[in-house]
Protein backbone atom coordinates (compact mmCIF):
# COMPACT_ATOMS: atom_id res chain seq x y z
CA UNK A 1 0.00 0.00 0.00
CA UNK A 2 1.41 3.54 -0.36
CA UNK A 3 1.20 6.18 1.84
CA UNK A 4 0.48 9.79 0.80
CA UNK A 5 1.17 12.66 3.05
CA UNK A 6 -0.01 16.11 2.43
CA UNK A 7 1.25 19.14 4.78
CA UNK A 8 -1.09 21.88 4.53
CA UNK A 9 -2.61 24.87 6.49
CA UNK A 10 -5.74 23.85 5.21
CA UNK A 11 -6.20 20.21 6.08
CA UNK A 12 -10.05 20.79 5.53
CA UNK A 13 -9.78 20.55 1.93
CA UNK A 14 -8.36 17.05 1.88
CA UNK A 15 -9.54 14.39 0.26
CA UNK A 16 -11.53 16.36 -1.68
CA UNK A 17 -12.01 14.88 -5.19
CA UNK A 18 -9.46 11.69 -3.90
CA UNK A 19 -12.62 10.82 -1.82
CA UNK A 20 -14.66 9.86 -5.15
CA UNK A 21 -14.73 7.24 -7.48
CA UNK A 22 -11.63 5.38 -8.40
CA UNK A 23 -9.64 6.37 -5.92
CA UNK A 24 -12.30 5.83 -2.79
CA UNK A 25 -12.50 2.76 -3.80
CA UNK A 26 -8.79 2.34 -4.19
CA UNK A 27 -8.86 3.57 -0.72
CA UNK A 28 -11.19 0.91 0.86
CA UNK A 29 -8.83 -1.75 -0.70
CA UNK A 30 -6.19 -0.22 1.24
CA UNK A 31 -4.01 0.47 -2.13
CA UNK A 32 -3.55 3.76 -0.95
CA UNK A 33 -3.71 5.79 1.79
CA UNK A 34 -3.65 9.86 2.84
CA UNK A 35 -2.58 11.56 6.23
CA UNK A 36 -3.15 15.24 6.17
CA UNK A 37 -1.02 16.94 8.11
CA UNK A 38 -2.30 20.05 9.82
CA UNK A 39 1.25 22.37 9.43
CA UNK A 40 -0.13 24.83 12.29
CA UNK A 41 -0.26 21.93 14.98
CA UNK A 42 3.21 22.13 15.08
CA UNK A 43 3.73 25.98 16.07
CA UNK A 44 4.79 26.93 19.93
CA UNK A 45 3.51 29.81 20.68
CA UNK A 46 -0.21 30.57 21.99
CA UNK A 47 -1.53 32.16 18.82
CA UNK A 48 -0.31 28.96 16.79
CA UNK A 49 1.77 31.35 14.52
CA UNK A 50 3.04 29.80 11.42
CA UNK A 51 4.49 33.12 9.34
CA UNK A 52 6.41 35.85 9.36
CA UNK A 53 7.94 38.93 6.85
CA UNK A 54 10.69 38.15 5.28
CA UNK A 55 14.46 39.55 6.19
CA UNK A 56 15.28 42.19 3.54
CA UNK A 57 11.91 42.96 2.81
CA UNK A 58 9.26 42.75 0.16
CA UNK A 59 6.21 41.65 -0.11
CA UNK A 60 3.88 38.74 1.58
CA UNK A 61 4.80 36.15 4.32
CA UNK A 62 7.03 33.21 4.75
CA UNK A 63 6.02 29.95 6.41
CA UNK A 64 8.54 29.53 9.40
CA UNK A 65 11.16 27.11 9.29
CA UNK A 66 10.80 25.96 13.12
CA UNK A 67 7.11 25.46 12.65
CA UNK A 68 7.71 23.50 8.94
CA UNK A 69 10.66 21.89 10.58
CA UNK A 70 8.93 20.54 13.93
CA UNK A 71 5.69 18.95 11.65
CA UNK A 72 8.16 17.00 9.18
CA UNK A 73 10.38 15.49 11.81
CA UNK A 74 6.97 14.48 13.75
CA UNK A 75 5.66 12.81 10.68
CA UNK A 76 7.91 11.63 7.87
CA UNK A 77 9.88 8.72 7.63
CA UNK A 78 13.58 8.62 7.62
CA UNK A 79 14.52 8.35 3.66
CA UNK A 80 11.27 8.86 2.58
CA UNK A 81 10.47 11.35 -0.30
CA UNK A 82 9.49 14.94 0.81
CA UNK A 83 8.53 17.47 -2.18
CA UNK A 84 7.42 21.27 -1.82
CA UNK A 85 5.54 22.38 -4.60
CA UNK A 86 6.82 25.36 -5.86
CA UNK A 87 6.94 27.31 -8.95
CA UNK A 88 10.56 27.11 -9.34
CA UNK A 89 10.75 23.19 -9.00
CA UNK A 90 11.30 20.47 -11.27
CA UNK A 91 8.71 20.33 -13.65
CA UNK A 92 6.29 17.52 -12.65
CA UNK A 93 5.65 15.18 -16.15
CA UNK A 94 4.66 11.58 -17.00
CA UNK A 95 7.93 10.26 -16.02
CA UNK A 96 8.17 12.03 -12.09
CA UNK A 97 4.55 10.62 -12.23
CA UNK A 98 5.63 6.88 -12.74
CA UNK A 99 8.85 7.09 -10.62
CA UNK A 100 6.53 8.64 -8.26
CA UNK A 101 4.01 5.92 -8.13
CA UNK A 102 6.69 3.30 -7.35
CA UNK A 103 7.78 4.79 -4.03
CA UNK A 104 5.97 3.34 -0.78
CA UNK A 105 5.40 6.81 0.93
CA UNK A 106 6.26 10.22 -0.33
CA UNK A 107 5.09 13.84 1.63
CA UNK A 108 3.87 16.67 -0.17
CA UNK A 109 4.18 20.36 0.96
CA UNK A 110 1.20 22.96 0.17
CA UNK A 111 2.77 26.18 0.82
CA UNK A 112 1.02 29.48 0.90
CA UNK A 113 1.99 33.13 0.96
CA UNK A 114 5.14 34.20 -0.41
CA UNK A 115 6.94 30.72 0.37
CA UNK A 116 8.64 28.78 3.06
CA UNK A 117 11.89 29.64 4.57
CA UNK A 118 14.90 28.12 2.10
CA UNK A 119 16.72 26.47 4.95
CA UNK A 120 13.95 23.90 5.69
CA UNK A 121 14.54 22.76 1.99
CA UNK A 122 18.01 22.23 2.47
CA UNK A 123 18.22 20.71 5.98
CA UNK A 124 15.47 18.13 5.24
CA UNK A 125 16.51 17.29 1.97
CA UNK A 126 13.49 18.44 0.11
CA UNK A 127 12.69 18.52 -3.58
CA UNK A 128 11.01 21.24 -5.42
CA UNK A 129 8.51 20.21 -8.04
CA UNK A 130 6.40 22.61 -10.38
CA UNK A 131 3.37 21.17 -12.37
CA UNK A 132 3.40 24.10 -14.78
CA UNK A 133 4.80 27.64 -15.64
CA UNK A 134 2.20 29.76 -13.54
CA UNK A 135 1.62 30.66 -10.10
CA UNK A 136 -1.20 29.41 -8.06
CA UNK A 137 -2.35 31.11 -4.50
CA UNK A 138 -1.71 27.33 -2.94
CA UNK A 139 -0.22 24.45 -3.27
CA UNK A 140 -3.25 22.31 -2.20
CA UNK A 141 -4.27 22.35 -6.06
CA UNK A 142 -1.07 21.11 -7.10
CA UNK A 143 -1.03 18.58 -4.96
CA UNK A 144 -4.32 17.06 -6.22
CA UNK A 145 -2.57 17.16 -9.64
CA UNK A 146 0.37 15.33 -8.44
CA UNK A 147 -1.90 12.80 -6.32
CA UNK A 148 -4.13 12.23 -9.26
CA UNK A 149 -1.63 11.67 -11.99
CA UNK A 150 0.37 8.83 -9.53
CA UNK A 151 -2.27 6.53 -8.09
CA UNK A 152 -3.90 6.19 -11.43
CA UNK A 153 -0.58 4.16 -12.21
CA UNK A 154 -0.86 2.06 -9.08
CA UNK A 155 -1.71 -1.38 -9.65
CA UNK A 156 -5.50 -2.22 -9.40
CA UNK A 157 -6.49 1.41 -9.17
CA UNK A 158 -7.92 1.71 -12.77
CA UNK A 159 -10.64 -1.34 -13.80
CA UNK A 160 -7.85 -2.08 -16.91
CA UNK A 161 -4.18 -1.77 -15.69
CA UNK A 162 -3.23 -1.60 -19.33
CA UNK A 163 -5.41 1.80 -20.03
CA UNK A 164 -2.17 4.07 -19.36
CA UNK A 165 -0.02 2.27 -21.99
CA UNK A 166 -2.07 3.92 -24.75
CA UNK A 167 -2.74 7.20 -23.46
CA UNK A 168 -0.96 10.76 -23.99
CA UNK A 169 2.72 11.21 -22.84
CA UNK A 170 3.09 7.24 -22.45
CA UNK A 171 4.99 7.17 -25.62
CA UNK A 172 6.59 11.00 -25.75
CA UNK A 173 3.23 11.35 -27.89
CA UNK A 174 0.01 13.48 -27.70
CA UNK A 175 -3.10 10.38 -27.81
CA UNK A 176 -4.88 9.86 -31.21
CA UNK A 177 -9.06 10.42 -31.53
CA UNK A 178 -11.18 8.30 -29.64
CA UNK A 179 -14.88 7.74 -30.79
CA UNK A 180 -17.90 5.64 -29.59
CA UNK A 181 -21.64 4.73 -30.81
CA UNK A 182 -23.43 6.12 -32.44
CA UNK A 183 -21.49 5.85 -35.95
CA UNK A 184 -23.04 8.99 -37.27
CA UNK A 185 -23.25 11.83 -35.36
CA UNK A 186 -24.73 15.15 -36.15
CA UNK A 187 -24.04 13.61 -40.09
CA UNK A 188 -20.64 13.14 -39.02
CA UNK A 189 -19.58 9.45 -39.65
CA UNK A 190 -16.75 7.50 -37.53
CA UNK A 191 -13.01 7.01 -39.53
CA UNK A 192 -14.03 3.94 -41.73
CA UNK A 193 -10.43 2.26 -40.17
CA UNK A 194 -11.82 1.88 -37.02
CA UNK A 195 -14.43 -0.29 -37.90
CA UNK A 196 -12.64 -2.72 -40.39
CA UNK A 197 -11.61 -5.25 -37.88
CA UNK A 198 -8.02 -4.66 -38.76
CA UNK A 199 -5.61 -4.61 -36.00
CA UNK A 200 -2.38 -4.13 -37.78
CA UNK A 201 -4.50 -0.84 -39.91
CA UNK A 202 -6.06 0.58 -37.19
CA UNK A 203 -2.58 0.88 -35.06
CA UNK A 204 -1.33 2.45 -37.65
CA UNK A 205 -3.99 5.17 -38.24
CA UNK A 206 -3.58 5.68 -34.33
CA UNK A 207 0.22 6.16 -34.74
CA UNK A 208 -0.22 8.73 -37.62
CA UNK A 209 -2.89 10.54 -35.91
CA UNK A 210 -0.91 11.31 -32.84
CA UNK A 211 2.06 12.19 -34.83
CA UNK A 212 0.22 14.53 -36.85
CA UNK A 213 -1.79 16.17 -33.59
CA UNK A 214 1.82 15.72 -31.07
CA UNK A 215 3.51 17.77 -34.44
CA UNK A 216 0.85 20.33 -34.94
CA UNK A 217 0.35 21.05 -30.99
CA UNK A 218 3.31 20.51 -29.13
CA UNK A 219 6.38 20.99 -31.51
CA UNK A 220 8.16 20.52 -28.39
CA UNK A 221 7.65 17.08 -27.70
CA UNK A 222 7.35 16.66 -31.43
CA UNK A 223 11.50 17.33 -31.95
CA UNK A 224 12.18 15.49 -28.65
CA UNK A 225 10.17 12.32 -30.26
CA UNK A 226 12.10 12.19 -33.61
CA UNK A 227 15.30 12.59 -31.49
CA UNK A 228 14.35 9.49 -29.66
Amino acid sequence: MMQAQVFTLYPEIFPGPLNKGIYSKAMTKKLWSLKVINIRDSAQDKHKTVDDTPYGGGTGMLIKPDVLANSIDQNVNNGDRIFYLSPKGKRFDQKFAQDLSKEKSFSLICGQFEGVDERVLGTRNIEEVSIGDYVLSGGETAAFVILDSVLRLLPGVLGNDKSPADETFENGLLEYPQFTKPQIWEEKAVPEVLLSGDHTKIKDWRLSQSEAITRDRRPDLWQKYKKD
